[in-house]
């Protein structure tokens, strides 16, 4: 039996001293969620770098025979309890000026441990052998790969000079600004004050999309005079610095060296001037450091905390709360559940794994799985517990919660937007997950939870010659509309609009408890998605010209969840996103069965096909110019912006819009819009895939979205493993058009019960916060990224995305 200091000397040859380009982890197992933190600490492969719990270290040395490991053991060290908090400055975590983590210091300790039968070396120790000393070193002092992978501080950008202030040119009109008691020149607003820095005019600034704030006045001048710079009032003090200048052709808070030189020309003396007003910035960090705000996040409930098996927070790593909720919702739907944590234990997951599981889906997703059901990290906090000082160890009611930065990098390599530390769209991460767990599944799809959420559509076009044409499509979501006109508080939404009227002809702001939202039920929203809508310039096969159609929409199959997107972001003239402040009522039960699409009827007739040798130009899909031109203008190509067109059937820009955002990454993007002749595939080119093994339908409609060229078809064909179909909105059968049966996709009664929401607080997807509320063992419960407790007053109609599980009958 060799001593341990031998047994080491005698696997240097499995002992690596990292290279700067090594990624090290050391801060985090990567198959669970232990830390060196953990009871057991964390074991660094010394010649892979990756890091192990002590569970799952014994699986590490079984797959790759690795015996030497760096263990990384942190112990809580006793802290003043008076230790004074400072106040946030900046918009950062862990940083100077920045939010305090609030975090306990602790104690690193270090040995090497060889496997399997958990010898123990200490380190530092001059008699270790010189390779493993210098690995050590080069582990402890480089930066872990979870750091590098993640940015420590959030922080806002910083302001530049503005271009327009060292040469402004101020106006000599007379006007003598008074130090205090300012007023709108255009109304009675005494509140959220702008001096325009050319003409010393004092306006209000822009109004709110819930009807606060002021009335546009401010940058209403702007576009009258064109004079770029104004400062808010009430932010000017002797530190010029904090003031808030606001450049309106460069859109953004600017600095302006000269400010004190253009307040003195309009008689201002900063230095004796009180601070009366928040700055944009500050407004920002306030609603941050009171982070429950309002009724979404149940602030001002009593929240009674949960932990156990499902009941697992997500530590929020900046502005990662749109992935927070809607991970927390997927996991609690059976499909999920079952092949992440059910049917397949961390083992197994690590065991398929390639040689590096960070980077592996699957392994990531078994991670935070087993993470967030199995209850193992769903416990209260113990302070004193690792304490050797302390008298006892008290329990809060919290969580730590687990960070998700492994799978976060993993799910957002395809994806840079979710790389970033920006907020996102629930909507968009939720569609993004979806299509890479499919992607994953290519080869058995049979086994992909992610069909669990996809369902077929079917939309009925009815010419004006009397004949039809369906068209089909596959989706994970159903979009809403939100109709307005539908809403069931009319009388008092007339008399809210009443007091408003009266209240800003006063002067005064509406309080938060006056204002009076308008409630649709959810069934005028689904009836919206069904009934019929006309389609102009729709080109009829039948009668050989444009004419008009009536479109109606139905579902081919009823998922097993079927998720309900609510459309509360509309753009308004000049491309302003606005959100609908409504309130959507929500039963827990719905039945949608009267939306399932029938199909061809008796008694129907189809549009012809388009016949071989007509005309080209009637037969060549023809883009709304009005469409095309408004999507131009937002910096996409013509080309592209056709397509969208016709790819919805000219049915809107939003429309459009959303169809070029989900494609621009097809491999056919570019390709020229097929035209009448060419919409005859050659029948060689159809022979070719079919002896690669695709079907004709698919081989078909991939020749015609790629203008004929075989390898751009093939390519599509990957890119698309669903569409069986063309999308030509002008398509005239539906005899090719794939079934719920082919499709293999989940089918049933229509009958589902609300078990998720996902809400959003802010004026847009791009900002603000997400929480979600899931249905679980009898009661609703809130996860706000790493608080989870019972929720009190579940806000159900104010959801953005709904979860449905369909009832068995």
């Amino acid at each position: 039996m060799l001593n341990p200091m031998d047994l080491l000397r005698s696997n240097l040859s499995r002992v690596r001293i990292p290279e700067p380009t090594n990624r090290i982890y050391k801060q985090e197992c990567c198959i669970s969620f232990d830390t060196p933190r953990s009871e057991g600490g964390l074991f660094v492969d010394m010649n892979t770098f990756l890091a192990f719990g002590k569970d799952c270290v014994g699986w590490n040395y079984d797959k790759t025979g690795n015996p030497v490991y760096l263990h990384i053991k942190q112990t809580k060290v006793l802290v003043p309890e008076d230790r004074p908090l400072k106040k946030p400055t900046l918009m950062a975590i862990g940083v100077d000026g920045g939010f305090d983590n609030h975090e306990p210091e602790y104690e690193e300790t270090h040995s090497i441990v060889l496997l399997p039968d958990y010898v123990t070396l200490p380190f530092p120790s001059v008699e270790l052998p010189e390779k493993v000393r210098l690995a050590v070193d080069a582990i402890l002092l480089a930066e872990g790969a979870e750091r590098k992978e993640q940015l420590a501080a959030w922080t806002a950008e910083k302001k530049q000079v503005s271009t327009y202030a060292m040469n402004l040119q101020q106006i000599d009109n007379g006007i003598m600004v008074p130090s205090s008691g300012w007023i709108c020149s255009k109304c009675d607003k005494r509140e959220n004050l702008w001096l325009n820095l050319t003409d010393g005019t004092i306006l209000c600034g822009r109004k709110n999309w819930d009807g606060t704030g002021g009335n546009n006045h401010a940058i209403e001048h702007y576009k009258e005079t064109g004079y770029p710079l104004a400062v808010k009032l009430g932010t000017i003090t002797a530190d010029l610095e904090g003031a808030d200048v606001f450049s309106y052709p460069e859109d953004d808070s600017v600095l302006d060296p000269l400010l004190a030189q253009h307040l003195a020309f309009f008689g201002i003396d900063f230095s004796s001037l009180q601070k009366t007003e928040m700055t944009t910035a500050e407004r920002e960090l306030d609603q941050n450091t009171n982070f429950d705000w309002n009724r979404i996040q149940e602030s001002g409930q009593e929240v009674e905390p949960i932990f156990g098996p499902g009941y697992t927070g997500l530590v929020n790593l900046g502005n990662s709360c749109y992935m927070a909720a809607t991970m927390q919702v997927v996991f609690s739907t059976h499909s999920f559940y079952s092949g992440y944590y059910k049917n397949q234990s961390l083992k197994l997951a690590f065991e398929k794994a390639p040689a590096d599981p960070t980077v592996d889906l699957n392994m990531q997703l078994a991670k935070l799985a087993h993470g967030l059901l199995s209850g193992k990290y769903s416990v209260p906090v113990a302070e004193g517990k690792d304490d050797p000082n302390a008298t006892a160890t008290t329990t809060k009611s919290k969580q730590e919660g687990i960070p998700p930065r492994m799978f976060k990098a993993v799910i957002a390599a395809s994806h840079p937007e979710f790389s970033s530390m920006r907020q996102q769209d629930a909507l968009e991460f939720f569609l993004h997950f979806l299509d890479q767990v499919e992607r994953a599944h290519a080869g058995k799809p049979e086994a992909d939870p992610a069909r669990s959420f996809k369902f077929g559509i079917e939309d009925r076009i009815l010419c004006s010659s009397g004949k039809v044409a369906y068209n089909r499509r596959l989706d994970y979501i159903l979009s809403l509309n939100i109709p307005l006109h539908a809403a069931t508080n009319k009388e008092e939404l007339e008399a809210f609009q009443k007091l408003k009227a009266e209240k800003i002809s006063e002067g005064k702001e509406v309080s938060s408890d006056e204002i009076v939202r308008p409630r649709v039920p959810l069934e005028a929203c689904l009836a919206s998605f069904s009934s019929p809508e006309e389609i102009q310039d729709f080109y009829s096969t039948a009668l050989k010209a444009k004419t008009t159609a009536v479109k109606s929409g139905g579902l081919t199959s009823f998922p097993d969840y079927l998720v309900l997107h609510m459309r509360k972001f509309v753009m308004e003239v000049g491309w302003v996103p606005k959100k609908l402040d409504v309130y959507v009522d929500v039963p827990d039960i719905i039945d949608i069965s009267h939306m399932r699409s029938k199909g061809l009827q008796p008694g129907e007739e189809l549009l012809p096909e388009g016949v071989p040798g007509e005309e080209e130009e009637p037969n060549k899909p023809v883009a709304d110019e009005s469409i095309v031109s408004q999507l131009v203008s937002m910096g996409f190509s013509h080309l592209h912006c056709q397509k969208a067109a016709i790819n919805t059937s000219n049915t809107g820009v939003e429309e459009a819009m959303n169809w070029l955002l989900s494609h621009m990454d097809d491999p056919d993007i570019d390709a020229p819009i097929s035209e009448g002749g060419q919409n005859v595939v050659d029948q060689s080119k159809v022979d070719m895939l079919l002896s690669f093994g695709f079907q004709e339908d698919v081989a078909r409609t991939a020749l015609k979205a790629s203008g004929g060229d075989i390898e751009k078809a093939t390519d599509w064909i990957f890119s698309n493993p669903d569409a069986s179909v063309s999308t030509d909105m002008d398509a005239t059968t539906s005899e090719n058009a794939p079934t719920a049966a082919d499709a293999g996709l989940p089918d049933g009664g229509g009958r589902y019960r609300l078990i998720g929401i996902v809400s959003h607080i802010g004026t847009s997807t791009q900002c603000g916060h997400y929480v979600a509320h899931i249905f679980k063992d009898g009661r609703w419960v809130i996860f706000n990224d790493d608080k989870v407790g019972a929720s009190v007053n579940t806000p159900k109609d104010m959801g953005y995305l709904y979860f449905f599980e369909r009832l068995n009958s």
